[in-house]
């Protein structure tokens, strides 16, 4: 299995992760993943000059990833409403995003947050308890480099709290997780279905400069 790009502390993989993660010969302490929510969602779809395409699979939430093997915990970004579908956490953890959505604007409230759903293991153990919100501000419409990016910043909170040598994503995307786990000197992986954002991913990872004295 070759990887798409590969350096001291990133590997990434473009292919269905389905096929590729029982190929991973690697113990992976924590998972930190976006998977598609099952809304059918696109980004900015009001705004013709800012419209993103829609992902693929955004048909149903992939239950199957609470499968997956890890040492220490998972971290699954996902919507108030798949509390319904997942699995019970031990943590519901609120990214407040600092910017409501649209939605329905006559009878719902702007929402402004997403969950993290965190599910540990007996091997998990925090560098520094965590509160339960994280305040973030999410990506502009406009800068987006993939119509569900997360920023950097959220995922390195979750990672810099945790004990784990090795990151996985295999929802990948334009690889947010990938370049947190690389400033904090954490080996990580990550799968993507889309070449285009593999390459998005690659590139932004190969030219991330490493901070002395972490």
């Amino acid at each position: 299995m070759k990887p798409y790009y590969q350096d001291k502390w990133v590997t990434i993989y473009h292919g269905d992760c389905r096929e590729i993660l029982p190929q991973l010969d690697v113990k992976v302490d924590l998972v930190l993943t976006d998977p598609p929510y099952g809304i059918d969602y696109q980004s900015a779809r009001r705004i013709d000059w800012q419209r993103k395409e829609k992902i693929k699979g955004d048909d149903e939430f992939p239950l199957w990833l609470f499968g997956i093997q890890y040492d220490k915990a998972i971290f699954v970004f996902c919507r108030w409403d798949n509390l319904t579908e997942i699995p019970k956490p031990k943590s519901f953890i609120c990214w407040d995003k600092c910017r409501h959505s649209m939605g329905d604007l006559k009878h719902e409230y702007g929402r402004q947050w997403e969950a993290i759903a965190f599910y540990p293991t007996d091997n998990h153990a925090f560098i520094n308890r965590p509160k339960d919100i994280i305040r973030v501000p999410c990506v502009p419409a406009c800068d987006l480099l993939h119509p569900n990016e997360k920023p950097v910043g959220v995922a390195s909170q979750l990672i810099a709290d945790n004990t784990g040598d090795c990151v996985l994503d295999m929802f990948m995307g334009a690889g947010s997780t990938l370049m947190a786990a690389k400033k904090l000197n954490r080996y990580s992986i990550g799968i993507e279905i889309e070449e285009k954002y593999c390459e998005i991913a690659a590139k932004r990872c190969s030219q991330e400069v490493m901070e002395l004295g972490l």
